[in-house]
């Protein structure tokens, strides 16, 4: 699972938007905002948005490191 922080981390890695990372994965704005605005897991998204978020992230060559409890992280995947 990623975290909020983890979010904020790679749409500035990438430099997305909001609305650019909203389209990519198919959800909507708001949630977005809801996502960035917590450090951990958020308990209010679904298992399938933040699948979809992570997955827009990962097409687009970011990699997650670590786990939601210990050290997580982002970084551009090798290629």
């Amino acid at each position: 699972m990623i975290t909020g922080a983890q979010v904020r981390a790679a749409k500035s890695l990438i430099r997305w938007s909001g609305t650019d990372l909203a389209e990519k994965a198919g959800v909507s704005l708001s949630s977005i905002r809801r996502i960035e605005a917590i450090d951990g897991v958020p308990d209010t998204a679904s298992v399938k948005v933040l699948h979809a978020i992570q997955s827009a992230f990962e097409d687009a060559g970011i990699e997650f490191i670590g786990t939601p409890e210990d050290q997580p992280g982002v970084r551009l995947a090798k290629k």
